[in-house]
């Protein structure tokens, strides 16, 4: 998609036909929740959710929470215990986000869940939302609708000032009610509380019966992706290689011979995209050791350099 001047679309059904063809051609569109506004990409598209990143400048890659319309939806992609129904259940729909084991078969980008099995969904509570997500009719992933590091949008004219330039279209849904981000709960094994948000805890522990879990050691990560060694393929991982060693598959990038390619033009937007995948390939490959080429450290590349850090970091 071509993100010349930022189109705002009316909260119709045209409008909302309109926007869910955007999402089905790749493109970006922002729309209001009870939240904050959200910057949606199809979740099942990896070139779409890179460019979620590369719109917000985000630094790297952190799982993304998916909306979906209904709770029925969600567990289409998603494993449910019972204290994630009896969640959903009571908050949805509203600003709670589960934390849940993705299915096998549910055909989400890795770079939306950041290459774990887990998946962050919600079904939001906001009429333009609902909408949307029903013209579309599958999983939009979708980040706070702000340049990384600035103040999230509660209106579609905070949108606007943002990310001009860098999306497609915006949905007015008026000024968000909650005005917060949603509250996250990891329900992989003891109910535990990531991020608190729009729903307080305190409800939480009355749905569930019992005191929620509120980790707050230093060495254990809050929210996925924390760890210094992650996102590793088996093999070891050496970094800026400008050659290969002998027993080594080279992961490249730009115009190299390699075994695997994240991009043979050197279009960060597409290694982004790439990027996960030719990990599990080269598992999938038995590789033992591997070379990457040099990746530029600006703008998407930046967030690349991160995941491959963390996936060549020593282990225990």
């Amino acid at each position: 998609m071509i993100h010349a001047p930022l189109l705002k679309i009316s909260p119709n059904a045209q409008g909302f036909t309109k926007a869910a063809e955007i999402l089905r051609a790749g493109g970006l569109v922002a729309f209001g929740t009870e939240t904050v506004y959200g910057l949606g990409a199809d979740a099942c598209n990896d070139t779409a959710v890179a460019g979620i990143y590369k719109a917000k400048g985000r630094p790297s890659f952190n799982p993304l929470i998916v909306h979906l319309a209904t709770v029925e939806l969600a567990e289409k992609y998603c494993v449910f215990n019972d204290d994630a129904r009896a969640l959903a259940a009571a908050f949805w729909p509203g600003a709670l986000t589960l934390v849940l084991p993705v299915r096998p078969d549910a055909g989400v980008s890795k770079l939306v869940t950041a290459g774990l099995d887990t998946l962050a969904v919600r079904v939001p509570d906001h009429a333009v939302a609902q909408e949307f997500l029903q013209a579309f009719g599958g999983p939009v992933a979708a980040p706070s609708a702000n340049p990384s590091g600035r103040i999230s949008p509660t209106t579609a004219e905070h949108v606007v000032a943002g990310l001009t330039g860098k999306i497609d279209a915006v949905i007015d849904g008026g000024p968000c009610s909650v005005g917060v981000e949603s509250t996250i709960v990891s329900c992989v094994g003891e109910p535990a509380l990531l991020r608190a948000g729009g729903i307080p805890a305190e409800a939480i522990s009355a749905c569930l019966g019992r005191p929620i879990a509120m980790p707050d050691d230093p060495d254990t990560p809050m929210s996925p992706g924390q760890l210094a060694s992650h996102y590793a393929p088996k093999g070891q991982v050496r970094l800026n290689a400008e050659h290969v060693e002998e027993g080594e598959v080279l992961l490249g990038f730009g115009p190299v011979d390699a075994d695997l390619n994240l991009s043979p033009s050197g279009d960060l937007t597409e290694a982004a995209a790439r990027l996960f995948d030719c990990l599990h390939q080269l598992d999938a490959m038995g590789a033992t050791r591997i070379a990457v080429s040099p990746i530029p450290n600006h703008g998407l590349g930046r967030a690349i350099n991160d995941r491959l850090k963390r996936a060549a970091a020593p282990r225990d």
